[in-house]
């Protein structure tokens, strides 16, 4: 395992946290959108993470030092539509509302996106502790070999 890999594993967990983060707040943003681009409500939109190298045999050979290391992380998958049906709010006096006096409204919870937020702010800062803390080690590691 490389010196560094540490550092690169919390970056790529900022990376990605940094990415659900920014859909989040779209969602936010658009919780109130009836009419998109394509004519339909706004979407929620997820985050999909993967584990980079997350494969067992290539662990266990980087860890027996038969092959070259591999650091792991997380990385962005894609980001995906939420499959959650939209709601249908009853406002007649709205000028998207159908004939029956419903509105098509996107399928964003307010709450559940500011509770995303925490969790998504969290692990953030999990990962810049990491950092801070891998940084700290080799400091520590530099002054000891002076």
């Amino acid at each position: 395992m490389s010196f560094f890999d540490s550092i690169n594993i919390a970056a790529s967990g900022l990376t990605a946290e940094r990415t659900r983060m920014d859909v989040t707040a779209e969602n936010l943003a658009n919780a109130e959108t009836t009419v998109g681009a394509n004519g339909q409500p706004y979407q929620r939109q997820e985050v999909v993470l993967q584990a980079v190298n997350d494969n067992f045999q290539t662990t266990l050979q980087s860890a027996l030092g038969t092959n070259a290391p591999v650091p792991g992380g997380v990385e962005v998958a894609g980001i995906v539509n939420d499959p959650t049906p939209d709601q249908l709010v009853y406002d007649p006096g709205n000028p998207e509302a159908n004939a029956q006096g419903y509105v098509k409204m996107p399928n964003v919870q307010p709450v559940t996106e500011i509770v995303d937020m925490i969790d998504e702010s969290n692990s953030y800062q999990a990962d810049v502790t990491a950092m801070n803390t891998a940084k700290t080690m080799y400091s520590d590691t530099l002054d000891l070999l002076k």
